[in-house]
């Protein structure tokens, strides 16, 4: 779980604060960051979100108290320990200084060199996304990500898409976050990954769905044609009378389900009329139209 200080992110010091300095805290963090200061920078977007949510957080009572708790839990138990270690560090100091020497002074002057150490914060994380279509997502993929440094620099980062990621998963990227503070390790690079459909394959679970057309006399007679899945091509069969609209289910032959198996290949029949008829196609349609008894809109 990935806990994100508020008031770190707000510039504070201290949970305790008051309603007008949260306030002052939330405007100059949201100015610093803001859309129109930083144009097409996705690392001042993330951190305005990142602002927004902490004063919504903060600015209510209720969801205050619960998130308090939490930091107490995350970080402030931590910060206590680190202070109460360095006020034992003091009192030994001074202990020392009183009993074998040295003046108060000298206390004095050693006492701001032993709290000079600073706690190591880890970085924050990074969000971000990138869009691949269905194939791409299917067989894996390496993409390249472009994003802004705080230093204003563009950074590429070469991704390698695993074949099969669900949409929506999210790949890391350890160490490429913001860089962390006294020694502290660098913030993780979050990609969240979009399945786009294409106009061959439609991605439904771990089902594809694809189109099959067909002429009327095919529908109508039935027919074992070809068709292409997302990396091979089948034999299927199409019975007599398939109607318009009518989903035949190829199992196996779909999304990968991460498990070793797949989805199922749901084609969808489409029946094609040609706009263009020959004189002898014209002919055989008026015969059939003559001699047939099939009435579709009865």
């Amino acid at each position: 779980m990935i806990f994100k200080d508020y008031y770190r992110i707000l510039g504070l010091d201290t949970i305790k604060i008051s309603e007008a300095e949260l306030k002052m805290a939330f405007r100059e963090q949201a100015k610093k960051y803001h859309p129109d200061v930083n144009v097409e920078d996705r690392i001042a977007e993330e951190r305005f979100k990142d602002v927004n949510e902490s004063y919504r957080v903060l600015s209510n009572p209720t969801t205050k108290r619960k998130y308090d708790k939490k930091w107490n839990a995350y970080i402030g138990k931590r910060l206590a320990k680190e202070r109460g270690t360095e006020e034992k560090r003091d009192m030994a100091s001074d202990f020392t200084k009183m009993f074998f020497g040295g003046s108060k002074e000298d206390a004095e002057t050693i006492r701001p060199q032993a709290t000079k150490k600073k706690v190591a914060i880890k970085g924050e994380n990074i969000a971000t996304e990138i869009n691949i279509d269905v194939e791409e997502a299917f067989n894996g993929k390496e993409k390249k990500i472009s994003l802004r440094t705080i230093e204003g620099k563009m950074k590429t980062f070469a991704v390698k898409v695993p074949a099969g990621i669900r949409d929506g998963e999210k790949i890391r990227l350890l160490g490429q976050g913001k860089k962390g503070e006294h020694g502290g390790k660098n913030g993780d690079l979050f990609i969240k990954i979009n399945i786009q459909n294409t106009p061959k394959f439609k991605l439904e679970g771990y089902d594809l769905v694809t189109d099959l057309y067909l002429s009327p006399w095919e529908a109508a007679l039935g027919k074992r044609v070809n068709i292409n899945t997302i990396n091979e091509t089948v034999s299927l069969y199409i019975p007599p009378g398939v109607q318009s609209g009518e989903k035949i289910r190829i199992p196996q032959k779909g999304y990968k389900d991460g498990q070793g198996g797949r989805g199922s290949l749901v084609a969808e029949v489409k029946t094609i009329v040609p706009k263009k008829l020959s004189s002898e196609e014209k002919e055989l349609f008026e015969r059939l139209a003559s001699i047939s008894s099939f009435k579709p809109r009865t």
